[in-house]
């Protein structure tokens, strides 16, 4: 059969319903498959989020050049190696992480608690974006950043992504692929107005005021530390729809792709935030926050467009932070509850709590909140990881072919990975409150979690993933379909 170019940026047809629910709480169909380069198509949009300027500035800002490449280096690396191993397991089961996090490690009830950890770094995502644009039309308008009317700009934007994620992946799809060449086209035109309006600032000056510490480069490693599971996360929530023949290295070369191009990015990033810092006032604190909102600098470039170019690439992020978000809390709820609300119906919540908890202007969080979420995402993730391929695939205390994840089949809570989960994030809030530096929270969690889930499991023979059962050597009655 003659499959055209075109066609393999594209996603197989469906049902309106199926597109909206997005099989959130449900197995991914093989007919429901997508080829790679259609998904790759859709992680485009989070290449070009607002959020890799900010952060390639903030590292910058911290560690200087080329210091800037340890921590960054550390990202792509251990993104892609989580990510090719979790995207994987996805698209064999063709499970969301919530969905699979029931049969790994959590229970039907437990994954509750990891599906809204989930859930609540969308909410910082979704803002966090929402407030660069914001701050952009704010500069262009005269708005304070602080006032009523910058909520209401906000609002009116975010719901512009709300429209384009209500189909999920289909409508997605089409977003990036004709919303990658206007961005483009924009930000060469906003590098060439940069250039000729101001004296550019290259690597060999990007220096640290004082030198560099290494508490500041622990916080670089600690913001890429953020960012090493988060971006495994967010491919996964897509790879579940690749098909179920892609290897390790396939999947690994999906992440790669995506993470060298977000590298450009957060190079470029900093190139922004050492050229225009000397553009604003304040204390150093306050300039060095100004010149990592990209928002506000590309309006002051660019004026106009610069706004455009801001909400053009703020909607094609945020529909992707409204549709992961809307799978986890759907998820969370499904879990709980037997009476059930519509994936669509969470994208909505998600916006309203966007919209309330705006004012807050949470770009200057940005550290502390990496910092709680790789605490929080990277533990989850590494006590999933451990229960695959330490319990089920070397220790065999369950089947490795099939995750089961309905209700009835898999333990309401599973002790073992919720007591490891539990007793790693209070760790880590330690380290928030101040006890030890906040930079070594989100390393010492991660690897504690798989410490304390693996011999809790070797403890209870692999009891806890089954109702009345002592231990799960036998095969799952209803395994994923075989491979293709």
């Amino acid at each position: 059969m003659h499959v055209s170019l075109s066609d393999y940026f594209k996603g197989p047809s469906a049902s309106l319903d199926d597109q909206i629910e997005s099989y959130a709480t449900e197995r991914v169909p093989d007919s429901a498959r997508w080829r790679r380069p259609a998904i790759l198509l859709v992680l485009t949009g989070n290449v070009t989020a607002m959020f890799w300027f900010a952060l390639g500035g903030q590292i910058g800002f911290l560690v200087g050049w080329p210091l800037f490449l340890v921590p960054v280096a550390y990202m792509v690396i251990g993104a892609t190696v989580v990510g090719a191993l979790v995207m994987r397991i996805a698209s064999q089961q063709g499970l969301s992480l919530p969905l699979l996090s029931r049969g790994l490690g959590f229970g039907a009830k437990g994954s509750a608690v990891a599906s809204f950890v989930y859930a609540i770094n969308y909410v910082f995502y979704f803002i966090f974006e929402g407030s660069i644009v914001s701050h952009g039309l704010s500069e262009l308008l005269g708005i304070s950043i602080n006032s009523a009317a910058a909520s209401v700009v906000f609002a009116i934007v975010a719901s512009i992504a709300l429209y384009f994620s209500w189909r999920g992946m289909h409508s997605m799809n089409l977003l990036q692929r004709f919303g990658a060449p206007i961005f483009l086209l924009l930000f060469i035109i906003g590098l060439v107005m940069l250039a000729k309006g101001y004296v550019l600032v290259g690597p060999g000056q990007w220096e640290v005021t004082g030198g560099v510490t290494g508490a500041a480069m622990w916080q670089a490693m600690s913001l890429a530390n953020g960012q090493v599971v988060f971006q495994a996360l967010i491919a996964t929530d897509y790879g579940r729809f690749i098909k179920r023949s892609v290897s390790y290295v396939g999947a690994g070369a999906v992440m790669l792709t995506e993470l060298l191009m977000i590298v450009v990015v957060m190079i470029l990033g900093v190139f922004l935030g050492f050229t225009m810092l000397q553009h604003f006032s304040g204390t150093q604190a306050e300039r060095e926050l100004s010149a990592t909102d990209p928002g506000l600098i590309f309006a002051v470039v660019m004026g106009v467009l610069g706004v455009i170019f801001a909400i053009i690439t703020q909607i094609r992020i945020n529909v992707m932070n409204l549709y992961s978000g809307s799978l986890a809390l759907a998820n969370t709820w499904d879990a709980l509850s037997t009476k059930r609300i519509g994936r669509q119906w969470w994208m909505v919540a998600l916006v309203l709590v966007g919209i309330v908890l705006y004012p807050i202007n949470i770009l200057q969080y940005t550290d502390k909140f990496l910092a709680i979420t790789g605490i929080m995402t990277n533990t989850w993730i590494f006590i999933l990881l451990s229960d695959y391929f330490v319990c089920r695939k070397w220790l065999r205390l369950a089947p490795v072919d099939s995750i089961e994840y309905r209700d009835h089949e898999v333990k309401n809570w599973n002790v073992c990975g919720i007591a490891a989960l539990l007793v790693s994030f209070a760790v880590g809030a330690v380290g928030v409150a101040g006890v030890y530096p906040l930079y070594y929270a989100s390393f010492i969690a991660m690897l504690l979690g798989p410490a304390i889930y693996i011999p809790l499991t070797i403890l209870t023979k692999g009891s806890q993933y089954r109702p009345g059962a002592p231990s799960v050597q036998d095969e799952d009655p209803t395994p994923a379909p075989a491979l293709d």
